[in-house]
């Protein structure tokens, strides 16, 4: 098998079986998009769920949040992970918003990376959801389902990753592709006890292949 095929094989199985996939952040608008996504760096989208709602209530709008004290935002976030840096991030970010994008998400990737907390993962989800351009973020679990199906090979960091899966991705399923890998990773091919058994990519996975080598 070649490895268009490969991917061909892949995409294919992830759009019989999940032909709808999403982020599975809650929000309502771009501002709390890049909020959430923000929080939700090295932490699970249920915590980050359950901290937006009163957030939102309190900040919502980068107006509300670039006039915040850093200890008003870390009482309504301390229970994601970093949240003293996450506190600054987030009234950073709002107030760049203000001061140089009138106070809108810039649709620019470039822009969207200046913004303090938001690296290059960050950037791709926020562009690929928000302006729907062909994108693919590279977080843990994409990191580790394209290494481990042999999608990549052997990438040492989330950028090689990311180059490999634009090179065969076609743009029209990219954005699709991009939550596909994700939520794999989060609920079948988790880093522990992958659930080999409830996947239908055995037939073609690298890792799967390798831990039943000796089986007959």
């Amino acid at each position: 098998m070649t490895k268009q095929e490969l991917y061909d094989f892949v995409l294919n199985y992830f759009e019989q079986t999940m032909p709808s996939p999403d982020t599975e952040l809650h929000y309502d608008s771009p501002y709390q998009l890049i909020v959430a996504v923000l929080l939700s760096a090295q932490c699970t989208d249920v915590r980050v769920n359950k901290i937006t709602p009163a957030f939102f209530s309190r900040f919502p709008s980068p107006q509300a949040l670039a006039k915040a004290s850093q200890s008003e935002v870390y009482e309504l976030i301390k229970s994601c992970s970093y949240p003293n840096n996450k506190a600054k991030h987030l009234i950073g970010m709002a107030q760049m918003l203000i001061n140089d994008f009138n106070g809108k998400i810039p649709d620019n990737f470039d822009d969207l990376q200046k913004l303090p907390g938001i690296g290059r993962k960050s950037a791709n989800v926020l562009a690929a959801i928000i302006f729907k351009e062909p994108r693919i973020a590279v977080d843990t679990h994409v990191f580790r389902v394209a290494n481990r199906i042999g999608l990549t090979d052997n990438s040492k960091t989330p950028l090689q990753t990311e180059q490999e899966l634009m090179k065969y991705i076609p743009e029209d399923k990219r954005l699709k592709a991009h939550h596909w890998l994700i939520l794999h990773g989060r609920y079948t091919c988790t880093a522990r006890n992958p659930k080999c058994d409830k996947c239908g990519l055995t037939d073609v996975c690298k890792y799967f292949k390798a831990q039943h080598k000796g089986d007959k």
